[in-house]
């Protein structure tokens, strides 16, 4: 197991590096190719060519394209100066610039809203695990029952239903016309149970429409795990019905029920867009939505790259949870 995770570290190490030469060249190459400049950008149209050219000055714009790489790297590992003339601004690392818009530094607007987004990407994920894991399972137990046929079509409509649609119905009903929770958002530091009674909607609403999804995909899996022959040999031991489901059957039906979740919490720590904007919830969701809307590079690339790193991440600690659950991957 050692050597497999060095190895997988290593492979960590080396895509983390070729994504960010990938978003190197969509954010600074690119444009810059097409003919829209990053300078005008940042200081706006109206501006005159001389705050243009001191904020190309600044912002390395003219350095050949391998310095602005290497300043772009040493930006993320140690930081970087910016200077204007006589005036020198330190950026701290990791550097991701600073926003056309606010001119404020990336990185402390990001650190301020991902624990929004890793809240809400986490507390629905547990939800729509223990739903979908359930539903889909009994499921496949009970094929063809009518049980299976109610779950599979709410699942059927959890995937179809738009976010933005269960988020307001469930809004109007359970905040506005029940009162039951609260309609805004209200940080966990200032009250943990006023918090928990915001975020519990948007849990719901992405659990609705993750959990459809985990609960088709864990029955189709058990449906074809139930009919192998290690599974057919466990009763002809003798072995009891739930000790054949709980540890021989589910280990197997959770291989691909991982795969997914790592990509799915992966993607959802870069803002779960349509649920924030629905809730009105300050994540990294409405950051880059907002980022988007004003063309503002350096926010829209610091949310990709946080993005990216969150998936490959995931998908390390997927990897590593296989030789856990299935011991065939510790014996490969």
């Amino acid at each position: 197991m050692l050597t497999y995770l060095i190895r997988r570290l290593f492979a960590v190490a080396v895509m983390l590096v070729v994504i960010i030469l990938a978003v190197f060249c969509i954010f600074f190459l690119i444009p810059k190719w097409t003919g829209i400049d990053p300078a005008t950008m940042f200081v706006g149209k109206q501006a005159d060519k001389e705050s243009v050219e001191a904020v190309r000055e600044k912002l390395q714009l003219d350095d050949p394209v391998l310095i602005q790489l290497f300043e772009f790297f040493k930006g993320l590992l140690v930081g970087r100066d910016y200077t204007s003339g006589g005036d020198t601004t330190h950026c701290s690392a990791p550097c991701f610039g600073y926003s056309f818009r606010t001119e404020q530094e990336i990185w402390p607007v990001l650190t301020d809203r991902l624990p929004v987004t890793l809240s809400l990407a986490l507390g629905a994920a547990v939800i729509w695990l223990l739903i979908g894991l359930t539903v889909g399972v009994l499921s496949a137990l009970k094929r063809g029952s009518l049980w299976d046929r109610l779950a599979m079509t709410g699942a059927l409509a959890g995937v179809s239903l738009p976010v933005y649609f269960t988020g307001l119905i469930s809004l109007a009903v359970f905040a506005y016309q029940l009162d039951l929770v609260s309609n805004s958002f209200t940080p966990f530091g200032d009250d943990p149970a006023k918090w928990f009674s915001g975020m519990i909607l948007p849990w719901i609403t992405l659990a609705f429409l993750f959990g459809a999804m985990y609960a088709r995909l864990t029955r189709a899996t058990m449906l074809e795990v139930m009919g192998e022959d290690y599974i057919r040999t466990a009763r002809a031991k003798g072995l009891k019905e739930p000790v054949v489901i709980g540890k021989h059957a589910m280990r197997s039906t959770m291989t691909p029920v991982l795969t997914l979740l790592g990509i799915d919490i992966g993607a959802l720590m870069g803002g779960a867009i349509l649920t924030e904007t629905t809730f009105s919830i300050p994540g990294l969701g409405q950051a880059v939505l907002k980022a988007i809307t004003d063309r503002d590079l350096p926010l829209i690339l610091g949310v990709t790259l946080i993005t990216a790193t969150a998936v490959v991440i995931a998908n390390l600690i997927v990897d590593l949870l296989y030789g856990v659950i299935d011991p065939r991957v510790r014996l490969g």
